[in-house]
């Protein structure tokens, strides 16, 4: 099956569509795939339900899609970095289900590891808990978490072969492999292509058998999201 697309937009047509679960990939704004983003932008949809550890920041990664309101729904560990998510979120006029961070990027992990739900202690006693079963294991209690199984997971990775092999670029890895891995339809975007066999079994972080679409975004931006500067004197 032939993977490779000759752009986002190309890679995201037939797949995306108004209302849908989508995923992901990345940290603040290390490992987004912005190219898949800007894509998804332009694409028009809308009514959209994302699931990311936080939402880029104004006016960069998720952020752009956020401006245009074609998000309906976060499902996010954070939100700091980005006052328009918050100024949506706290007049009402974004949906938001906060999710601890090690405990959503579980629940992407079991979505791909086909474990519909989990129990862990996180959340047990506060608002996180609310409206989820509990049950007691050796005198402790937990909360049940179902898993998430996004329609289309947005990926990046550093390198991939023909075959969808993917390396990921330390701590660019992240969520990424997670988002991957739990998506129904998973496209990815890579700075590096190469022909399958290249990579030596060592350097394959997430096997081809997950990804279905490949885009090549050889020059990605890679905006620092939050610069600080130590003044020296003399300087």
């Amino acid at each position: 099956m032939k993977k490779l697309f000759p752009s986002a937009e190309e890679a995201l047509k037939g797949v995306v569509r108004d209302g849908q679960l989508l995923a992901v990939g990345g940290f603040g704004l290390c490992g987004i795939p912005e190219a898949l983003i800007d894509a998804l932008r332009d694409s028009g949809v809308k009514d959209l339900t994302v699931i990311s550890n936080n939402a880029g920041v104004d006016g960069f990664g998720l952020g752009k899609l956020l401006e245009t309101r074609q998000i309906k729904k976060m499902i996010s560990s954070y939100v700091g970095e980005n006052k328009e998510f918050e100024r949506q979120f706290l007049a009402g006029e974004l949906e938001l289900e906060f999710t601890p961070q090690g405990t959503l990027a579980e629940k992407l992990r079991a979505g791909g590891a086909g474990i519909p739900a989990f129990f862990t202690k996180t959340g047990v006693g506060t608002l996180v808990a609310e409206g989820k079963e509990l049950r007691e294991f050796d005198g402790e209690t937990y909360v049940m978490e179902h898993a998430l199984t996004p329609e289309v997971s947005l990926v990046k990775a550093h390198r991939a072969d023909m075959s969808g092999n993917l390396q990921f670029r330390l701590t660019a890895r992240n969520f990424n492999p997670a988002v991957a891995m739990a998506g129904k339809i998973c496209i990815v975007e890579v700075e590096e292509i190469v022909e399958t066999g290249t990579m030596v079994p060592d350097e394959v972080h997430l096997p081809g058998i997950y990804v279905h679409r490949i885009v090549h975004n050889p020059h990605p931006e890679k905006r620092i999201e939050k610069r600080t500067l130590t003044e020296k004197a003399g300087a």
